[in-house]
C-alpha cells in the first residue's frame, strides 16, 4: 500500500505545562528519530497549546500508531490528536 502524507495536530493538556516542559527533550528526540527514518517530514508548534506533525503512513490509524511511542502521548500530556490526510500540490512535499 502506498504511503500518503498525514497532518497530525496535537492539542496539549493546559493543566500539564510543567510536564510538557519536562518531557519536551524526549519528545523532540523521538521526532528526530522518525525524521531520520524518513517517516516524519516536519513538525513544530502551532501556538495556542498545539503542534503540527507531518508524517508519511498508509492510513490515518497508522499515522497515529507511528506517534504512539511519543513520550508526550505516553505521559498523557496530549489531550487530543487529530489526523487528516494532506495532499500538498506546491512546495517541497508535493508529489
Amino acid at each position: 500500500m502506498e504511503k500518503k502524507i498525514y497532518a497530525v495536530v496535537y492539542t496539549y493538556d493546559s493543566q500539564k505545562s510543567e510536564d510538557l516542559a519536562r518531557e519536551r527533550p524526549g519528545h523532540r528526540a523521538f521526532l528526530r528519530s522518525l525524521f531520520e527514518k524518513g517517516e516524519l517530514l516536519a513538525s513544530g508548534p502551532l501556538g495556542d497549546g498545539q503542534a503540527l506533525i507531518i508524517v508519511k503512513a498508509t492510513t490515518p490509524a497508522e499515522a497515529l500508531t507511528l506517534l504512539d511511542p511519543d513520550p508526550l502521548h505516553a505521559q498523557e500530556i496530549i489531550k487530543d490528536r487529530e489526523v487528516k490526510e494532506w495532499n500538498p500540490n506546491i512546495g517541497p512535499f508535493a508529489s
